[in-house]
């Protein structure tokens, strides 16, 4: 049986979000198939969540009145899986930028990663990265950033519901975490990286939960333009 969507009343769509495409391509390219309805252009879009360009996974994007639950879905707790390359740090915490400083990795084991992860889980002060959307005096912090001006953020408190060692090798620590609405995992890998005296940043990102939505129900970008597709061929047949 195709689906039957009620864009208008609203629809609550979970979508495997590609690598390199910013939350606003994503609720752009919705936006777009959407037009192609007779009221298209009327129906609201949003999402329940930003995802960096530089990650992938799950994103929940709203239609229509559903778009009033986003701040709802925003407050759920999320679950991302992280890859975390010690031994070279970045001004972004990530491969958005270069490496600015080396370190020593032989110390680094398994179990001194674990023991770490042991004492962050519940509530946690963490600093956002200076490379975020957090506003300073007006502006948004990256801009700052880019532009060479020392920052300092104030630190929010988050919390670390669930973390847990997957795997390590070649200074690389695989680690699953599940946290409050607002946790950078950039500044994460920043912080473990520091507390293990060895330098951190995130090489690799994947948000497989939000809520009780989850990556493995997601549509890829192609299959819901397929299956979009085929309604409209649907509604004009009808």
């Amino acid at each position: 049986m195709n689906k039957q969507f009620d864009f208008k009343a609203g629809e609550v769509l979970v979508f495997d979000k590609p690598l390199t495409w910013t939350s606003y391509n994503l609720v752009g390219k919705v936006k777009s198939l959407l037009r192609l309805l007779p009221e298209g252009k009327s129906i609201k879009v949003g999402h329940a969540g930003t995802l960096d360009p530089l990650a992938g996974g799950l994103m929940v994007i709203c239609t229509g009145k559903k778009t009033k639950e986003i701040d709802t879905f925003q407050l759920t707790k999320k679950e991302y899986v992280a890859d975390i390359t010690f031994g070279s740090t970045t001004p972004s915490y990530d491969l958005e930028t270069g490496f600015d400083a080396f370190y020593e990795t032989k110390q680094l084991t398994s179990e001194k990663i674990t023991d770490l992860l042991k004492t962050m889980e519940g509530d946690y002060m963490q600093h956002p990265p200076l490379f975020s959307a957090k506003k300073i005096d007006g502006k948004r912090a990256y801009k700052k950033a880019r532009k060479g001006e020392k920052l300092i953020l104030d630190a929010v408190k988050i919390t670390f519901f669930e973390l847990e060692l997957i795997g390590y090798a070649e200074n690389i620590a695989k680690i699953r975490i599940v946290c409050s609405k607002g946790t950078y995992i950039r500044s994460f890998a920043h912080d473990i990286g520091k507390a293990l005296d060895s330098g951190a940043h995130l090489s690799g990102l994947v948000r497989t939960k939000s809520g009780n939505f989850s990556l493995e129900d997601a549509y890829s970008v192609e299959s819901f333009e397929a299956e979009f597709r085929t309604y409209l061929t649907n509604l004009a047949l009808a």
